[in-house]
């Protein structure tokens, strides 16, 4: 039997994988939406997500003159209710077993610098991290592989060697794109078969992707 291969490095995305973000963000986005879209379904919005809103508010909006507008709206209502914003059960101490056990952690996310940033602070989470590609970092975005391959670079991993965990499809092809094993968080939503065929594990909360990255160290 052959020895299962330790992970000594470790990339989160942000949003819906370490903090509960999702509903503030998908309110932000029909807000930001609302005077230029019909209502849109949550599903819907969710479908269009990956990257900075100025690259998916376009296919919401209709029309890439209203973007800039649309992106402000967001940006406002996000900023005025980011404290509603919180790290999911067990991911802090799950990260500080993980830092423990020697594994380094990274975050690959497609969320601002600034709001990353400050939410990293607020939470005292920064410090838990070696390194971190936000998505104004680079000129591509998920599921473009480049961030996780500039994150190995910077870790000095091979692809082998790092597990990611992430909650969206685009998370599950840039990371197996860059060669790594990718656990999917669907939060209880269905998951397309080549989606789903391509991630290491699939899991159902946050909780259990956590753990499952917690033994793939230890």
């Amino acid at each position: 039997m052959t020895k299962r291969l330790k992970k000594r490095a470790i990339v989160f995305d942000l949003d819906g994988t370490l903090i509960d973000s999702l509903p503030l963000v998908l309110r932000s986005i029909a807000h930001a939406i609302e005077p230029f879209s019909p209502t849109r379904p949550t599903a819907d919005i969710f479908a269009h997500l990956g990257g900075p809103p100025v690259r998916f508010l376009g296919g919401l909006v209709g029309d890439e003159r209203h973007v800039p507008v649309a992106a402000k709206r967001m940006a406002q209502f996000h900023d005025t209710n980011q404290h509603l914003i919180l790290p999911f059960e067990g991911a802090r101490s799950a990260l500080e077993q993980l830092r423990a056990e020697g594994a380094q952690l990274a975050i690959w996310t497609g969320r601002d610098r600034a709001s990353g940033e400050s939410l990293l602070r607020t939470h005292d989470l920064a410090s838990l991290f070696a390194t971190v590609i936000y998505g104004d970092d680079l000129p591509t975005h998920k599921p473009d592989p480049a961030g996780m391959r500039e994150i190995l670079g910077r870790l000095k991993v091979r692809p082998e060697e790092a597990l990611f965990v992430g909650d969206a499809d685009v998370d599950v092809l840039g990371g197996t794109d860059a060669g790594v094993d990718t656990i999917l968080i669907r939060h209880q939503r269905r998951i397309e078969e080549g989606v789903r065929a391509r991630a290491w594990r699939l899991v159902s909360s946050p909780l259990e992707a956590l753990e499952l990255a917690v033994a793939a160290v230890v």
